[in-house]
């Protein structure tokens, strides 16, 4: 067989058993609360706090593998804070990865993933999750296809190609878009919390495994590092107005997280991503919303 082939059945194999080994996890969570709320219950005492019950889908600030750009034994994006947080810390079946467009994220065997978290009722307390947490669209933008947004530098031209950018948005409005459908048919009117990035630094910091996924496109059409901060600020602010358009929409059920201005530039690993430190601000920012939403349950 050859080594490529080889190596990405190997990849694909590892993800499958990856989320196996989370979905285990979790639903041996949620079976041990209820064992020890019937326990309390028969003893004639109050039954613990129940916590929220959260299905989480998204890019790598939703599963990130290193310690800012280092191997580290545990995960330290935005979910792997969210576990330990709040008053009562809720129980989240993760099923993203690190890497992921919202077009791979709504791709059909993602949807089918989503669908059995969804009908498997040993992951909920309830039938279905509380709400849906979800993380997408910077993956879509950033990368080696990054130039493809960009005019090339001259003193008459704007960085940022707007009319190219907001075709790739569309794309990614439509992955959210199908998101909230199967929501609607697999979960109705269960919330789904989204957020809009921050804005990161095109440094070309990068960990060994991964990018640098913004200066070398800028570099490679003209651009500098201080006019490049200006251009992908003005990218994400576009991402960020294309969400807030869909949260304004009340039949989404969407809550959009205001993450943008979150992170100074101490808090940034790469140029995608946090230092742990980083991340936890970011989970603290979902609890908040959380806990607007669900007050008293985290």
């Amino acid at each position: 067989m050859h080594r490529s082939l080889m190596a990405r059945l190997q990849m694909r194999d590892a993800i499958q058993s990856e989320i196996m080994q989370r979905t285990q996890a979790h639903q041996a969570r949620i079976a041990g609360w209820k064992w020890s709320s019937a326990n309390l219950l028969a003893a004639g005492a109050s039954a613990p706090p129940k916590p929220l019950t959260l299905l989480a889908h998204g890019d790598s600030w939703f599963d990130y593998p290193l310690d800012g750009n280092g191997f580290s034994p545990h995960h330290t994006d935005i979910i792997a804070h969210l576990e330990s947080m709040g008053t009562v810390s809720p129980l989240i079946h993760n099923v993203s990865h690190h890497g992921d467009a919202t077009t791979e994220e709504m791709s059909w065997p993602k949807q089918k993933r989503l669908i059995e978290s969804l009908s498997n009722p040993g992951n909920w307390f309830d039938e279905k999750p509380d709400a849906i947490l979800f993380s997408g669209g910077g993956n879509d933008i950033a990368g080696e296809q990054f130039c493809i947004f960009l005019n090339n530098a001259s003193p008459a031209a704007t960085g940022l190609n707007a009319n190219r950018l907001q075709k790739a948005l569309g794309i990614v409005e439509a992955s959210y878009l199908a998101l909230f459908s199967l929501r609607d048919t697999h979960a109705p009117d269960v919330p789904i919390f989204g957020h809009s990035y921050d804005f990161p630094i095109p440094s070309g910091i990068h960990p060994l495994c991964a990018g640098p996924w913004l200066l070398p496109s800028l570099i490679f059409c003209g651009w500098d590092k201080v006019n490049g901060a200006k251009i992908v600020r003005s990218a994400l602010k576009e991402f960020d107005a294309l969400l807030m358009d869909l949260a304004n929409v009340a039949t989404n059920k969407f809550i959009l997280i205001d993450t943008q201005g979150s992170l100074d530039q101490s808090a940034w690993a790469n140029e995608l991503h946090p230092h742990p430190v980083g991340f936890k601000k970011l989970a603290e920012k979902f609890v908040d919303a959380l806990r607007t939403r669900f007050p008293g349950r985290i």
